[in-house]
């Protein structure tokens, strides 16, 4: 157990036995309830004010008289002797002069050197140059700072003496030693000086130690010659002698500075107080006042109840020591009082009267038998004017004849002292603490960071209560207490301010200084309390809990207006409760009555807080409802909010106020009502609304929820348990809608507005300047985009808090954005097709020519072997086109990340309802038809061939697609997709035309197809090979998706969009170099290279192809270089030309097509497409293999593109360049010249490896790479066989990412195992093998056929028994 507890147990434990037993301690030790008058307490008060003036010490003046020039003697002391009273002192730092001193010293230095110090003993000239040879010492820097740090006397003198002593020798003999005398007389005089500055500046008195020391030293150095205004007859002046008397007293009011206190403080004038005293003058003598002492010595010594006992203390030792120290302060007073009366001393004998210390008197009083005025009183911090250092036996002296009465119950036995002392001192201290209050010409204390300026008790008022306290015997701590409760009285009567009773709360706690200990009559509060008085520990303890109701009353009070726009601050009163209640031991704080002020608190609060709320729904919202708008709900949120916030930020350190929190007890109250409130008003406007057929704002629904969702984000804070009464989503989500609506219906708009205001060119400041990569790009597909994302920040900052809805917000935005993209890439294509569809100028000359003449132009090209081939002039506006194709996909690639697709998608999973609690609607299939290639087509020109192109179309003859042109040849190949939607069964017409320069394009052939959803509940893609009704087929790969309301399947949609459109400008683009490459690449030039040059023996041979070649010899390198020489420099001027304008991406992406062009025309060159059916290609040479393989070297090179120099390659990366179909082509050089039974051996070999390894791999979901390739047609081509191809759906196309994984896999499948097809493409050639071709078919539609049907069971199985059709309509 603490110290502290231990004591407070104690005093309690006291208090509580004196207040059962009923016990009664003497007057001063208790208040009692005694009827105290305004003039009893004045005349008491007056009567002790007049005994400071008569026991002050004595003014002296003195006069001059003659006399007789007495006998210069030398001094018999040494300078060290004389310092010994300094160096022997065990108190060093009470004889320390002031810091300050120096300066004052000097000063004072040189008014003595300038002639204008007014004692008439320094003006002597010799006076002077002695004083002016220390002043030279004494100003040197280094010598003051020491000075400045030591603060030592001794030091000064000896300095002095010195520099004194050397001025004085100067012009004397050796044996002359008369300067002696005159060196003490002169340090007599600089002693006196520093004793005349202490007491100038008042440093005297709180340094009596110094001043008595001083004036000893001073005595000593004059003991051969007191006089020292002499001194002058000494150095040729008149002689004399001055004599000191004393100045009588006046007993006037004017020279009694605390009777002048006492009549300000009771508002009398000093003629009233004048009266007094000369009426009161006979009785109130210092004789009266020593037989006081003495009367309380009496009873003090007989325990009587005039003074305090034992049971008036806790501890018996505080009492014994209060005891001792009480009889050596009586002793200390009458001693004084004889000091000032040596008169009453005279009938006590010699031997019993005290010796004084000569070396304590101040110089004035240096041969008076007064004691030093400032000595401090034993035991009592106190200062006090009638007390010196020896204790003092008084029992001896006799102040009268009269003897103290002996009766408790005489209230006259003393003169000075009252009845009830206490009541008397209280009395007078509330008096002059509301007098200095009240006194305008009292200046506040300084005021600092931490206290502000306050005015407590004057100086004087100080001075006045200490000495009452003093001659009434009151103990220090019940001074503190008695004040303090003073204090209490004004506090609670609202006289004094809260600032006022912290400050003297300091006032009492705090240590004095050093300088102002003479000035205050109070000790540290919390200092020995186990010695207190036990009545002032009970009323310290009622004065803290008088004082802490008061403050609590405050703080309700104060706390009532915490909701006002400024309140009082609550600070001083928790600072005042917090440091100067709770803190202190005394103060017992219960804990019922705590929580039942934070229950009456917090119930306050609510009341206000309601108040606040009705006021604020008041002010915000009118009365009739048909004015209500969403404005008004806002208002009064943002008032709500706004007080929440400012509560929230006022008690940011301190959130609760006496366990109370304010913003709590706010927001229990206001969030709630203004819940419900807002519930009820907006569903009340939307209703008005409605009734009118009328629209609220979206943007008011906006704000409206951006100002709910924060009061709801401060009702979850504050009260994380409640829910909150408003269904903020579910009642505003069709604003959200509605806006999303808007935005669908603008879409198109904003693109078309975009490519409207957009010329389609590169981004630089300067025509001439090199365009960078993020300026290659034009300013429609930044400003789309940019159009997105704010569509989608829309949604985004509202910060919406229900995961679902925000999901199929983003789903729908995510359609809005794929209907954009898709719009944007309709039109681009358009006007990109627009512009690579042009006509050159020998097409738009040919154009007006007749058909005579076009006959005649063309059998002079046939008979001249010419076939014109001109380059193609492209325009950099349409691979500008291109560029902002590819950095829509980068773009919508950032924005999936964005919009974190994939968790919205599960988002939306999880809250998928069972298939049987789904309500049925009319559902929409996405059908992917790729248009891949045709077989034996009508030849339509004079030429023989063709130039094909495909129209898809419906049965109401609408355009669906449109596949680019192959020009010249009869077996093409396109390779393009198109998405058709569809509800139901759909019939589709696939027309092959032939595109004619000149005149109406003719019709190839038609072919027609069901796209039923029924029959692809698989999901599986199909290939049909469809017969044209006139001559060849055409193959088309169908597959089916269900078109579904899904964020991923948006996504994918449009991305897939984006990377049709950029493909088929790419191919495009290629299509336009893809003549030359044919012309370059063709069996002609082959020919032409082997044959050297054109005979008549190859025109013989044109006309019978079958008959053996006879053997030639083999071009050289140059010559196999030098065919493709046209070809490499026309890939470099288109390449020049793209380079200015495409993207790096772009260009490595037109690159990358050609080069699947140039293998297309090299495999074109080495072996017939893959069919059923024999061809009649004819089988290269070994001469001309070697040749096209040289050639392909060459090419790859070329594409490549490695830099001789840094060994970097700028072109197509490998990785490209060694694709599948590159592998297929190398392969051939292996099978190309084997035999016919050799290859079948080697192709049925294959194909029972695949038979293996598909039985071994029944457990994969996708079939082997070798059971990918395209159908040979027949039966199973008019049926539709599914394919085991893994299709390019749209979920796998949602994002670039999935996309590259896609093809990355792919190119793994394809290259994983070995195929048959190349040998059997080598076999058309071979008529013998026509049979095995179409056995093998057969075989490869039987194992197509059972590997989709254990696919279709293996699905059906992982989906549950069939749930993949759940979705298809039924028949």
């Amino acid at each position: 157990m603490s110290t502290s507890s231990t004591q407070s147990r104690h005093i309690n434990r006291r208090i509580n036995s004196v207040q059962s037993n009923g016990h009664s301690s003497r007057d001063a030790s208790r208040p009692r309830k005694r009827n105290i008058t305004h003039n009893d307490a004045y005349l008491y008060a007056l009567r002790v004010a007049y005994l400071t003036y008569l026991l002050q010490p004595k003014a002296r003046r003195t006069l001059h008289t003659p006399a007789p020039q007495p006998p210069v003697q030398r001094s018999s002391t040494s300078i060290n002797d004389l310092m010994k009273d300094f160096t022997l002192i065990r108190d060093n730092k009470s004889t320390r002069f002031p810091h300050g001193f120096m300066s004052e010293l000097e000063k004072r230095l040189t008014g003595v050197l300038m002639g204008k110090e007014k004692k008439p003993e320094y003006n002597d000239a010799s006076i002077k140059r002695t004083f002016a040879a220390f002043f030279n010492a004494f100003t040197e820097q280094s010598f003051k700072k020491r000075m400045e740090k030591d603060r030592r006397v001794e030091d000064l003198v000896l300095i002095f003496f010195s520099n004194a002593t050397k001025e004085l020798q100067k012009g004397k003999s050796p044996a002359d030693d008369s300067w002696k005398l005159m060196a003490d007389r002169h340090l007599a005089l600089f002693v006196r000086l520093i004793g005349l500055v202490l007491k100038d500046q008042d440093w005297a008195r709180d340094r009596p130690e110094l001043a008595g020391r001083l004036a000893t030293l001073e005595s000593k150095l004059l003991a051969h010659d007191q006089d020292l205004s002499s001194t002058p007859a000494r150095n040729g002046a008149s002689s004399g002698a001055a004599v000191e008397v004393v100045v009588p007293l006046s007993y006037e009011v004017k020279d009694m500075p605390l009777v002048q206190v006492v009549a300000r403080i009771f508002g009398l004038t000093n003629s009233q107080v004048q009266s007094d005293i000369n009426k009161y003058r006979p009785v109130w003598t210092e004789k009266a006042a020593l037989q006081d002492l003495k009367s309380y010595q009496t009873y003090l010594n007989l325990g009587s109840r005039r003074t305090l006992r034992s049971d008036d203390f806790d501890l018996d030792e505080a009492y014994d020591n209060w005891r001792k120290a009480e009889a050596h302060d009586l002793s200390q007073m009458m001693l004084a009082i004889i000091q000032a009366n040596p008169e009453f001393a005279k009938s006590t004998p010699g031997s019993n009267l005290p010796q004084f210390h000569r070396s304590m008197s101040s110089p004035e009083s240096a041969n008076s038998s007064y004691p030093d005025a400032l000595l401090k009183m034993s035991d009592h911090p106190e200062r006090s004017s009638y007390v010196i250092e020896q204790p003092v036996d008084m029992t001896t002296i006799n102040g009268g004849n009269q003897s103290p009465e002996t009766s408790d119950s005489d209230d006259t036995a003393f003169t000075f002292i009252p009845p009830d002392a206490r009541s008397y001192y209280r009395f007078i201290v509330a008096e002059a603490f509301a007098h200095d209050l009240n006194d305008k010409g009292l200046q506040p204390s300084e005021a600092t960071a931490e206290t502000p300026a306050t005015k407590l008790l004057s100086k004087q008022s100080m001075e006045l209560l200490n000495e009452l306290g003093l001659r009434w015997r009151i103990p220090p701590a019940s001074r503190i207490i008695l004040f303090l409760d003073a204090v209490r009285e004004k506090f609670i009567d609202q006289d004094i301010s809260l600032d006022t009773l912290d400050a003297v709360f300091n006032f009492i706690k705090d240590q004095p200084s050093e300088s102002k200990k003479s000035q205050t009559f109070v000790n540290p509060l919390l200092v020995d309390r186990p010695k207190w008085l036990l009545t002032d520990t009970a009323l310290y303890q009622h004065i803290l809990s008088s004082l802490h109701e008061a403050l609590m009353r405050d703080l309700y009070s104060t706390m009532q207006q915490c909701y006002e726009s400024k309140p009082p601050n609550i600070g001083p009163i928790m600072y005042v409760l917090e440091h100067h209640i709770y803190e202190d031991p005394s103060f017992f704080k219960s804990p019922e009555e705590m929580d039942a002020f934070a229950g009456a608190l917090y119930d306050g609060l609510q009341q206000k807080a309601h108040a606040t709320y009705r006021s604020y729904l008041e002010q915000h919202v009118p009365q009739d409802q048909e004015s209500w708008e969403f404005f008004n709900v806002i208002e009064l949120g943002k008032a709500v909010t706004t007080l929440a916030q400012k509560i929230q930020k006022r008690y940011k350190k301190n959130r609760e106020v006496m366990g109370v929190n304010p913003l709590t007890a706010l927001v229990e109250t206001i969030l709630p009502l203004y819940a419900e409130d807002a519930r009820d008003i907006v569903t009340r406007i939307i209703e008005l609304a409605q009734a009118k057929e009328e629209e609220v704002p979206i943007e008011d629904g906006f704000q409206l929820y951006a100002e709910l969702t924060d009061i709801r984000r401060v009702h979850g804070e504050v009260l994380p348990n409640a829910p909150f009464p408003f269904p903020i989503e579910a009642t505003l989500a069709d604003f959200v809608w509605r806006w999303i609506a808007t935005t669908e219906s603008a879409i198109t708009d904003w693109v078309d507005q975009a490519i409207k205001q957009d010329n389609f060119r590169v981004r630089t400041d300067n025509p001439q300047q090199i365009p960078t990569e993020e300026q290659r790009h034009s300013v429609s597909v930044i400003d789309i985009f940019t159009s997105f994302n704010q569509a989608i920040d829309r949604i985004v900052q509202l910060n919406w808090d229900d995961d679902l809805q925000y999901a199929n917000f983003m789903t729908a935005l995510a359609k809005i954005v794929g209907a954009g993209i898709a719009r944007y890439c309709d039109v681009l294509e358009q006007r990109f097709n627009k512009e690579m569809d042009r006509l050159s100028p020998e097409q738009e000359l040919a154009s007006s020519q007749t058909k005579q003449e076009k006959w005649l132009q063309l059998a002079k090209d046939t008979w001249n072997n010419k076939e014109k081939i001109e380059p193609f002039q492209f325009f950099p506006e349409s691979f500008v086109k291109l560029n902002n194709v590819d950095f829509a996909a980068q773009q919508l690639d950032k924005l999936e990340h964005e919009v974190n697709v994939d968790a919205c998608a599960a988002v939306i999973q999880r809250h998928v309802l069972p298939v049987t609690q789904r309500q049925k609607k009319t559902n929409n299939y996405v059908f992917t038809i790729k248009i891949v290639e045709a077989e034996d087509l009508k030849a339509c020109d004079m030429n023989g061939s063709s130039d094909p192109y495909v129209v898809l179309g419906d049965e109401y003859q609408k355009r669906l697609a449109k596949t680019r042109i192959v020009y010249r040849n009869l077996n093409p190949r396109w390779d393009e997709s198109v998405d058709i939607t569809t509800q139901g069964p759909l019939n589709i017409i696939a027309t092959v035309w032939d595109w004619d320069a000149m005149g109406d394009h003719d019709c190839v052939g038609r072919a027609s197809l069901k796209l039923d959803p029924s029959h692809f509940g698989d999901f599986m893609p199909r290939e049909y090979w469809l017969d044209l009704d006139s001559q060849g087929r055409i193959l088309l790969r169908v597959s089916m998706e269900g078109e579904r309301d899904d964020i991923q399947f948006y996504f994918g949609k449009a991305f897939r969009t984006l990377k049709r459109t950029e493909r088929d400008m790419t191919r495009t683009i290629t299509d336009k170099l893809s003549a030359y490459i044919h012309y370059c690449l063709s069996r002609r030039t082959l020919r032409n290279l082997t044959s050297k040059g054109i005979t008549m023996s190859t025109v013989s041979n044109y006309f019978s192809r079958n008959r053996p070649q006879q053997p030639t010899q083999a071009p050289s390198e140059a010559e196999v270089a030098n065919a493709l020489k046209r070809l490499f420099a026309y890939f470099d001027d288109n390449f020049a030309i793209m380079n200015q304008t495409l993207t790096s991406t772009a260009m490595v992406m037109v690159m990358t097509r050609l080069w699947k062009e140039v293998l297309v025309t090299i495999e074109a060159l080495l072996v017939p497409p893959l069919s059923d059916k024999p061809s009649q290609q004819r089988q290269l040479s070994q001469l001309e293999l070697d040749v096209v393989f040289k050639w392909l070297q060459y090419l790859f090179d070329f594409f490549h593109a490695v830099d001789e120099e840094t060994g970097e390659a700028n072109g197509v990366p490998l990785g490209v360049l060694r694709s599948p179909k590159y592998f297929d082509i190398t392969t051939l050089n292996f099978f190309y010249f084997e035999l016919t039974d050799h290859l079948i051996r080697e192709s049925e070999r294959m194909a029972s490896a695949t038979a293996a390894r598909q039985q071994s791999q029944r457990n994969r979901l996708s079939a082997p790479a070798s059971l990918t390739s395209p159908a040979f047609g027949g039966a199973a081509g008019l049926v539709g066989l599914p394919s085991t191809r893994r299709s390019k759906s749209i979920m796998l196309s949602r994002n670039l990412g999935t996309m590259k994984r896609a093809k990355e896999e792919k190119w793994k499948e394809a290259q994983a195992d070995p195929n048959d097809d190349m040998i059997l493409r080598i076999l058309r050639m071979r008529p013998e093998a026509e049979r095995y071709l179409k056995d093998r078919s057969r075989q490869k539609e039987r194992l197509a056929a059972a590997a989709a049907a254990d696919m279709i069971v293996r699905q059906s199985l992982m989906a549950g028994g069939g749930r993949m059709m759940g979705n298809l309509p039924r028949r």
